[in-house]
């Protein structure tokens, strides 16, 4: 079973919260009575920082958790947390935490206006898509890429979690005027793999159904099997991506994700769109 300890962390973050409100609490009055800076307690709850065992250990006194069973489940979340996952290693091209809750997903909703999804980028088309983003040398480029084509091993496992993918067909035709080699491989990729995996959907967006839902741009809803880690909705930027926990927000991106889905073509439509592109 995938764990993340990116999701580890956030869920640890969130049981420190939910045990100091139960005992009536304040952050401040918490870390008061465990002699502790004003920043650390807020730092934790924050998932900002991985707390060892005696921190956590400290909480769970001062909290009065007693029972052994509830006081080993945080403690190994603490530990789950402080372990390192494969994309740690690319931490020098990798802007931010994004991957590491990829990583732990069940379902992944993703709207992609421009770009190929990364989950679903040739290393070709990934190099492309580098080189367009500025990064600064090849050698920079091919770790880009060698994180990108790891990310895509969640996809072929046993326990791959479901993607559904709405790319807009500007993306295609972008690609088949910049590139129609690439475009070749990168569609046919495209065609192949949502044919042969029944855990991805790939539908396209096609120009003639107008203005969509999703006009402020990409999207990527991440939902999780465990009722403790809520769904988030990410958003990529330039530098560090923005993520929106709060349940109006996912709510509301998830509605425009459904009204885009609904007005995209059918995979089986959209894979007869793709194939007439690279005839």
């Amino acid at each position: 079973m995938r764990h993340s300890p990116t999701v580890r962390k956030r869920r640890l973050a969130a049981e420190l919260r939910r045990l100091r409100e139960t005992v009536g609490y304040t952050v401040d009055g918490a870390r008061k009575a465990l002699g502790w800076s004003s920043g650390r307690l807020n730092h934790m709850e924050a998932g900002r920082s991985r707390p060892d065992p005696s921190a956590l250990r400290d909480l769970l006194n001062t909290y009065e958790v007693t029972d052994p069973a509830r006081r080993e489940a945080i403690l190994a979340l603490g530990r789950q947390s402080k372990e390192r996952g494969w994309w740690d290693t690319y931490s020098d091209v990798l802007p931010d935490s994004y991957i590491g809750f990829e990583a732990e997903a069940s379902t992944i909703s993703t709207f992609q206006p421009i770009v190929i999804p990364g989950l679903l980028q040739t290393a070709d088309y990934a190099a492309m898509s580098a080189r367009a983003a500025l990064a600064r040398s090849d050698a920079e480029i091919n770790r880009i890429v060698a994180a990108r084509m790891e990310r895509q091993e969640i996809l072929a496992g046993e326990d791959a979690p479901d993607l559904h993918a709405v790319v807009a067909e500007e993306a295609l035709i972008r690609l088949c005027s910049t590139d129609q080699g690439l475009a070749r491989q990168q569609i046919s990729y495209l065609i192949e793999i949502a044919e042969s995996l029944n855990t991805i959907t790939v539908q396209i967006h096609p120009q003639s159904s107008g203005m969509h839902a999703a006009t402020f741009g990409a999207m990527v809803i991440l939902d999780y099997s465990d009722e403790r880690d809520p769904s988030l909705v990410y958003i990529e930027t330039r530098a560090e991506g923005l993520y929106l926990e709060e349940p109006a927000y996912v709510t509301g991106y998830r509605q425009a994700f459904e009204h885009v889905a609904m007005d995209a073509l059918s995979q089986a439509g959209s894979i007869d769109l793709m194939k007439n592109l690279i005839r």
